[in-house]
């Protein structure tokens, strides 16, 4: 077993830009137009509680931008609500834009990198009811939208981020089908809009979820881990290295300009999935030894699992990488720092076995315990959140990792600083639900 304590002191080669990511809906409130906000109203019997206030950061971003600064980020990954900016078909909502604005200017009077994504998940109500990125037919609501929105703040966006994990669903139904192959193509579209105005990096987030078959030497159970990686992974990476869109059950569709519609990878990683033939669903219980239950929930927590970061590193080596999420919920934050620095040795290792491979930049998920999607139970947050005064407080995981970005390294020394006691863990009964995607 690896002993953290005892680590030695590391440099990463190059620098890395260090920082953290949130999503709109996760941490603004009052998000009244998307689609996820009217879900929760139209059917509050899949929500445990509704996202309301969430961390109140529409109207509290010049204090978080204040905590970033804090906390020597350099990099910070938001979304700007398409749903704000036009709340209506057809409609703009100035004072949204200029709210936005305002934040991108205020981020780089701090010298703090803007890492903007255009949608992450939640998408305006109006757009929705008409079928979303699934009908191709609504792809022009999208691009007319990029071509209002990227011109007025392209000055100040450091990189972009098109979309975020639409590459999750294991499922073959055609209508799931239909969404993700309209996805690669809004993030086609979107990408070739966003250049016309930006010399910004873009891309799109991608959950690379390692699939690991529970019998590794097991045919069947490998077959069935190959195809869960297809649909999972290899489908997105396969499009943009070469413009095949090729799913399951579907004639293979050519787009050119799809291929190497990507500058970077930016890459989502918390833990693998364990894939078996021998269910239904294809998904496979975790070891009993990797079941940590470590919110009062039941939730798929992220397993302490670096090796699996590696594997996946090992097939992004083409373009530079940009981690632009990692972390693990917990109410005990030591756990946190324990599985932040699990992934910085993941990190190193990759580098040393992959010399091609180029890590870039490095978004710790999140800055605050945020609303995830369903529930405030599960704490992701560097920071806590009073659900009532709305203050943000910076956890010791907060106080780590500005010193990792300080010395663009780590070493067990510092890990023994903000952990110095290993006993007393907080941990709660019951097998941790194991789920085969990530939800952030």
């Amino acid at each position: 077993m690896l002993n953290l304590r005892q680590m030695p002191e590391y440099t990463f080669p190059e620098p890395i830009l260090w920082g953290s990511a949130t999503a709109g809906h996760q941490i603004e409130g009052d998000n009244i137009h998307s689609s996820h906000y009217h879900n929760e109203q139209a059917h509050p019997e899949y929500y445990d509680e509704p996202s309301g206030k969430a961390c109140n950061s529409y109207e509290l971003y010049k204090e978080d931008i204040e905590l970033l600064k804090k906390l020597g980020h350099q990099a910070y990954r938001f979304s700007i609500e398409w749903c704000r900016i036009q709340p209506e078909e057809g409609k703009i909502d100035y004072e949204a834009l200029a709210h936005y604005q305002d934040m991108l200017d205020r981020l780089a009077e701090a010298g703090i990198h803007s890492s903007v994504t255009l949608v992450h998940f939640s998408v305006p109500w109006w757009f929705d009811k008409k079928g979303g990125f699934a009908k191709a037919e609504n792809l022009h609501y999208f691009t007319e939208y990029i071509d209002f929105i990227v011109p007025k703040i392209a000055d100040r966006v450091g990189s972009w981020t098109i979309l975020n994990e639409f590459n999750l669903s294991r499922s073959l139904d055609p209508i799931q089908l239909d969404r993700k192959i309209g996805c690669l193509k809004a993030h086609c579209a979107g990408a070739l809009a966003v250049k016309q105005y930006s010399n910004a990096p873009v891309s799109s987030a991608h959950a690379f979820v390692h699939q690991d078959p529970v019998r590794p030497l097991d045919k069947l159970d490998c077959t069935m881990a190959n195809l869960s990686d297809w649909m999972v992974n290899e489908f997105f990476f396969h499009a943009v290295r070469t413009g095949e869109i090729v799913l399951p059950y579907r004639d293979m569709e050519y787009m050119p300009e799809l291929k190497q519609s990507c500058d970077y990878w930016a890459i989502n990683y918390y833990h693998r999935t364990p894939v078996t033939a021998r269910s239904k669903t294809g998904l496979g219980t975790k070891l009993e030894f990797a079941r940590y239950k470590l919110v009062d929930c039941d939730f798929g927590q992220r397993e302490f699992n670096p090796e699996s970061f590696m594997q996946c590193a090992s097939r992004i080596t083409d373009k530079p990488v940009w981690i632009t999420e990692n972390g693990i919920c917990c109410d005990d934050d030591r756990f946190r720092i324990m599985y932040t620095m699990l992934q910085l040795e993941a990190m190193k290792m990759a580098l040393a076995y992959y010399p091609e491979l180029k890590i870039k930049a490095y978004m710790h998920w999140s800055l605050l315990d945020n609303y995830e999607w369903s529930s405030y139970i599960p704490r992701f947050g560097l920071c806590d959140v009073n659900r009532e005064t709305f203050e943000r407080t910076p956890k010791p995981s907060a106080w780590f990792l500005k010193e990792v970005i300080e010395r663009n390294g780590f070493s067990g020394e510092l890990f023994e600083k903000y952990v110095p006691e290993l006993s007393g863990f907080t941990l709660y009964e019951g097998v941790n639900k194991a789920i085969g995607i990530t939800i952030n």
